[in-house]
């Protein structure tokens, strides 16, 4: 190559084939997208809580404890969850021993779970629940805190 056709290749920018950057920016917005979507698909018991309807309920028998399972990134509640663990008792008033029975109704709305059950003495109740949703594969627990008024 003569020495000034050789001057003029060195000065010359390098040029890139534009189909290395397309493939480069195509792989590089696939990866990304397929990141992004399988964190969005995913999903876990932090995203769900308990709420009860009423945080204050009539003391005596027969009472009924409304609350719904919701979806904190939507904000829909949760019709399909299993609870297999309930429990209530005064431990937010110190008598963590004082229990009531609790029973599970069946209710009309869906994602709201109806209780059934006889609080004895008026103060603060805790109920404790525990709920599977399909899906996600820990269980979604709760500790509701209502007052129980005479």
């Amino acid at each position: 190559m003569p020495p000034v056709a050789a001057a003029r290749a060195a000065a010359a920018p390098a040029r890139c084939k534009p189909w290395w950057r397309v493939l480069a920016l195509t792989l590089l917005l696939t990866l990304s997208g397929a990141t992004l979507a399988s964190s969005f698909g995913r999903r876990s018991s932090s995203d769900y809580t308990f709420e009860l309807v009423e945080r204050e309920v009539k003391q005596g028998y027969g009472t009924t404890i409304l609350v719904r399972l919701v979806d904190e990134r939507t904000g829909k509640v949760v019709p399909d969850a299993v609870l297999f663990i309930s429990r209530i008792d005064m431990s937010p008033d110190g008598m963590g021993a004082m229990t009531a029975p609790l029973e599970l109704r069946t209710d009309t709305l869906p994602g709201h779970y109806r209780f059934e059950t006889d609080l004895s003495m008026a103060g603060a109740w805790a109920l404790t629940l525990a709920a599977k949703v399909p899906g996600v594969s820990a269980p979604i627990q709760g500790r509701l805190v209502l007052q129980a008024v005479p």
